[in-house]
């Protein structure tokens, strides 16, 4: 079982909860840090969400149309703690899942993409509801909040599907392998923080198409550093929010040669 995501996930976790996980940053500058515990408890909600509001079951598909934020991780782990899989469609919404998981500029295409349950998020720093919730539509910042803070992630085969991604299908074998193999290339350890710079908009394939760059991070330990790529005459200030983060590995395109961080692809 410790070949799954979710038994690595929940082993992270209770090693040592208190640590930062995963650090994000949207374009305004505005600062969301998770500790693993924290960022376990909305995991934890969200399944419960999954399993008691929407009778999602092991072999079921989640369409997870967010770009590269907190919230999508939280969504991927959930999805593999209840037995489903993540089902990727580029910008995208996949159509014909049980569940879609989008940002309020999508919501159209996953209604129209036939999944049983629309769900829709704000991704707004300070957690806001939606500002305006059309029918058939559960506002996730609203509706996650009323469910338990604890689940026990379901036991499933590491063989089974757990991600839909690009035309392909991993199994949670496959994408621990995965992770494995990242955070052995890239040197990563819990004394690494990995920065992972990236538009705001970009959706969550942007960490890699099997998401190695997460699981690399749950084999690891090494916390996410979330962040857009510094706007033009903001070198510096790019720069010391890296540094005040204790940034040591930077994953990202169109950057500078010379950052002086240790630099991974």
């Amino acid at each position: 079982m410790s070949d799954s995501p979710a038994p690595l996930w929940r082993a992270l976790v209770a090693s040592e909860p208190s640590r930062p996980f995963v650090t994000s940053y949207d374009d305004l500058g505005d600062r969301v840090e998770l500790s693993r515990a924290t960022l376990d408890n909305w995991v934890s909600k969200t399944s419960n969400m999954l399993v008691d509001g929407f009778g999602t079951q092991p072999g079921d598909r989640i369409a997870v149309a967010l770009p590269v934020h907190w919230q999508s991780l939280a969504w991927a782990l959930s999805a593999w703690s209840v037995g489903a899989a993540v089902v990727l469609d580029g910008d995208g919404v996949a159509p014909g899942t049980e569940v879609a998981v989008t940002d309020e500029g999508r919501l159209d295409a996953a209604l129209d993409g036939g999944a049983e349950e629309v769900v829709g998020t704000s991704l707004d720093s300070l957690g806001m509801p939606m500002r305006e919730v059309p029918p058939m539509v559960t506002d996730y910042t609203v509706e996650v909040r009323g469910h338990g803070d604890h689940f026990p992630a379901y036991r499933v085969s590491a063989e089974e599907p757990a991600l839909e991604s690009n035309g392909r299908t991993f199994t949670g074998a496959e994408l621990v392998a995965a992770g494995r193999e990242r955070a052995r290339v890239w040197e990563l350890g819990e004394d690494d923080r990995l920065a992972v710079v990236v538009p705001s908009d970009a959706p969550l394939s942007a960490l890699g198409e099997d998401l190695s760059v997460l699981l690399a991070a749950v084999v690891s330990g090494a916390p996410l550093v979330v962040t857009p790529a510094p706007a033009e005459g903001e070198r510096e200030r790019f720069l010391k929010r890296l540094s005040a983060e204790r940034v040591t590995v930077l994953f990202g395109e169109g950057l500078d040669e010379d950052l002086p961080f240790r630099r991974v692809s």
